[in-house]
């Protein structure tokens, strides 16, 4: 990253002279300390990685109280976010290769995982997913070791370090996992497509036509219900407005994500319909708190794991979808 970096701050210098020519005082040469900032990725030659140790044992403990309410107490997970740990083998880390790849079964991180140092960044840049770059150097190499004895990666009592990370790569189960023989590498064999070259002449049309064309909607399902229900972002409606059932309220919970985290009478990441209904059922101020909290998202009331703003929902589906909630659903 250091090379990006460089480029960065070369952009940035020259900015810095074109703004003072035209613009006097905008723009500034970064501090070493703003550039330090960003210069935090670990290469998979360990480039990067602090020094520093984290057990299993406090992994464990980290994890409890940050990650399990997302990830599940064994990586298992919820219905939101995806496994992390399952399906490996003692096999697979003597030969380096997931052999469930080929099997097309249910693909965990541990899985995938080729380089270590990629978890261990990922985790050090990203996670908590509601507080990014809070965990210390200790907790990141921690929740590192943590993951990889779900997966019979490192024993029990290891203690993970930059002195030793490089030993744990040669038991990844999916370290061999990574290939350059394809044509995204490969670029003297033969091309993985073959098409005319449209340099010259081309038809300028004054439509657009990057819509799905109607001979091809629901080709592929119904991506909207294909999605992971997380965030503001949805697949396409593919289906026409016809055929969509917008007046079902059960429906729009499950088309705007609320039942991602909300089951009728048991708790998944959030609290039970059941469970908001009877809390609520005698407040008369709780329609108009609820229906902002859809919007605006809030924590604090049913434990310590935040619930998302969703934006993309109307305020007129959030005020249905709220009484819905509110007489039982």
């Amino acid at each position: 990253m250091s090379r990006w970096i460089s480029v960065f701050c070369l952009l940035l210098f020259s900015q810095e002279v074109l703004c003072k020519k035209t613009y006097e005082g905008v723009g500034r040469t970064a501090t070493p300390e703003e550039i330090a900032a960003w210069d935090i990725d670990v290469r998979a030659d360990f480039k990067g990685l602090p020094k520093g140790s984290g057990s299993v044992k406090k992994g464990e403990e980290v994890w409890e109280a940050k990650c399990a309410s997302c990830h599940g107490a064994f990586g298992e997970s919820n219905a939101v976010f995806p496994p992390i740990a399952g399906g490996t083998t003692r096999e697979d880390i003597e030969r380096g290769r997931v052999a469930a790849l080929t099997r097309g079964e249910q693909r965990t991180t541990l899985m995938k995982l080729s380089q270590v140092s990629a978890l261990w960044d990922y985790i050090n840049r990203a996670m908590p997913w509601n507080a990014p770059k809070t965990l210390s150097v200790e907790e990141v190499y921690a929740v590192t070791a943590y993951i990889l004895s779900l997966g019979n990666i490192v024993p029990d009592d290891f203690v993970l370090s930059e002195a030793n990370i490089g030993e744990v790569q040669k038991r990844l189960p999916n370290r061999a996992g990574m290939t350059r023989a394809h044509g995204l590498w490969d670029v003297d064999g033969k091309p993985d497509v073959n098409s005319p070259a449209c340099m010259r002449d081309c038809k300028v049309e004054g439509r657009v036509v990057s819509r799905l064309p109607e001979h091809a909607r629901g080709n592929h399902g119904e991506p909207a219900e294909q999605n992971r229900l997380v965030g503001p972002t949805r697949g396409l409606q593919t289906r026409s407005p016809e055929s969509a059932k917008t007046n079902d309220l059960a429906a729009l919970a499950q088309k705007s994500g609320c039942l991602a985290c909300h089951a009728p009478n048991a708790r998944v990441v959030g609290p039970s319909l059941a469970e908001i209904a009877s809390k609520y059922r005698t407040d008369g101020g709780a329609e108009a708190r609820l229906v902002a909290k859809v919007k605006s998202g809030g924590q604090g009331v049913w434990g310590t794991t935040p619930m998302p703003p969703q934006p993309q929902v109307q305020e007129s589906e959030a005020r249905a979808l709220v009484r819905w909630i509110l007489t039982g659903g």
